[in-house]
């Protein structure tokens, strides 16, 4: 009885509060405003979700990655158990649960604002949703806590992006439209700025990758959503950097002579690395049979711990770790081979077919491109910081082929505002010879492909669905 009554007494003051919420609502005579507010309102409330989800979401990753580290530490031995075993239940749980949960997610969400029109919007419930999300962060965790090279970043955009997507679903019939593709635009922005905590990196990825929409049409919202996430999530965290504040004092102007090699090699390593994952993909498709795509995760998975066990366990993980050792102690220089397994590594992990993102492993990779660079000269540790900034600006160029959002995402990681014009210079020279190896990003092959598959998937749908009514008819 006591239970029943205290239920009702907060059913009783829930009622009253939107009662009187309504009234003073109604009261506003500008109708204008009025709007304005019940257009925000799903974009406040949608980014509040995503800067506690992006929160949660990034502490349970840095947990799954200590521990694996310290498992692998101690009981190296292990990663021949661990490493294949999380590899085959990340590819599994992905494969029957929500095979598009798969990879890093932003090209699934690029697809997703693509078909977002009155014709095709069911289509977009296959890249976005609850079970995405779920599915997502199940399998990158289990990924990442078995040595796989991938990040969270990418998974943290396609889930923000289905936050969006669902209080847009569950607007009532009487809410005013909100147009749906604003709404997923400004999660993956909002996702992005949550993870890296970099707001102008969310804000340059929206307009760069996501959309060719003029950025007058929902500028309002996505500002909002970055600004709304972005604090949800400094006020948890409270206020850092996502790698911290590396020596950048006493740089020349001679040392662009040496950006500029680095900016060519980087940008060429992060596009030949995505053009390699195309290819295994295409192989995958071409000769493997099902019993072949059972065993290539548990293959996968053995090969990244043989690199672990045998080379460097540094080699394994999302390379956060080694990011930040390079830029803040005398380890400024990684052995010569590092950059050939930081490459490698993201190879293997993204084709197991489980969900891990690329963003953190290709910034890795081009850390240790811009160490191994700087190893060869009389450098600076400040100089040295630099030119390992600058491999990480051309590497992930190389991949996302948007120069400025890779610019200003690593200015914002590390406060390093006074090297602006050697980290844009590496991104137009890595766009450049990025072109070079092939003509369109990693995440546009990426997104065509889902595009396909999906369409492929609705006309077998609808292929047996009129061949059941067909058959019943009879």
């Amino acid at each position: 009885m006591a239970v029943s009554h205290f239920k009702e007494n907060i059913s009783q003051q829930v009622l009253r509060i939107r009662l009187w919420s309504k009234n003073k609502f109604d009261s506003i005579d500008n109708e204008i405003f009025k709007k304005n507010i019940q257009n925000a309102i799903p974009f406040w409330v949608s980014a509040f979700i995503t800067g506690f989800v992006a929160v949660f979401y990034a502490k349970l990753f840095a947990w799954a990655e200590k521990g694996s580290y310290y498992i692998f530490s101690h009981f190296s031995w292990t990663l021949f158990i661990i490493t294949p075993a999380c590899f085959y239940l990340a590819y599994w749980i992905v494969t029957w649960f929500a095979p598009y949960a798969r990879g890093s997610g932003i090209p699934q969400v690029t697809a997703a604002i693509q078909l977002t029109n009155p014709k095709q919007n069911f289509k977009v419930n296959h890249l976005l949703g609850l079970k995405i999300i779920l599915v997502k962060i199940a399998s990158s965790l289990i990924m990442i806590f078995g040595g796989g090279v991938v990040g969270r970043e990418g998974p943290t955009i396609q889930i923000s992006a289905s936050i969006f997507k669902l209080v847009n679903d569950y607007l009532p019939s009487w809410y005013p439209k909100i147009a749906k593709r604003n709404m997923i635009v400004t999660g993956a922005a909002a996702g992005l700025a949550a993870a890296f905590n970099t707001p102008l990196g969310g804000i340059v990825f929206a307009i760069e990758e996501l959309t060719k929409t003029h950025f007058n049409f929902f500028k309002s919202a996505l500002l909002a959503g970055v600004i709304i996430s972005g604090l949800t999530a400094l006020n948890i965290l409270g206020p850092y950097l996502y790698l911290g504040y590396p020596t950048l004092n006493g740089i020349h102007l001679w040392i662009i002579i040496i950006v500029i090699p680095i900016a060519i090699i980087s940008g060429l390593g992060g596009s030949q690395m995505g053009k390699m994952i195309l290819y295994i993909f295409e192989r995958k498709k071409s000769f493997f049979n099902k019993a072949g795509k059972v065993i290539y995760p548990i293959a996968a998975g053995l090969i990244i711990a043989a690199i672990g066990y045998f080379i460097n366990v540094r080699a394994i993980g999302s390379g956060k770790e080694l990011m930040v050792a390079s830029l803040f102690t005398s380890e400024k220089h990684m052995e010569w081979y590092m950059p050939i397994l930081r490459l490698i590594g993201p190879i293997i992990s993204f084709t197991n077919g489980a969900a891990g993102g690329i963003f953190a492993p290709a910034l890795s990779a081009g850390a240790s491109i811009g160490s191994v660079v700087a190893s060869w000269f009389s450098l600076t540790d400040s100089e040295s910081n630099l030119m390992i900034l600058c491999g990480m600006v051309g590497c992930l160029t190389g991949i996302t082929r948007s120069p400025f959002t890779s610019s200003i995402l690593v200015i914002e990681m590390t406060n390093s505002h006074n090297i602006i014009f050697h980290l844009m210079l590496t991104g137009i020279i890595s766009n450049a010879f990025a072109n070079l190896v092939s003509k369109d990003s990693f995440y546009d092959h990426l997104k065509e492909q889902y595009i396909h598959e999906i369409e492929d998937l609705d006309s077998m749908l609808i292929h047996d669905s009129e061949k059941t009514n067909t058959s019943e008819s009879k």
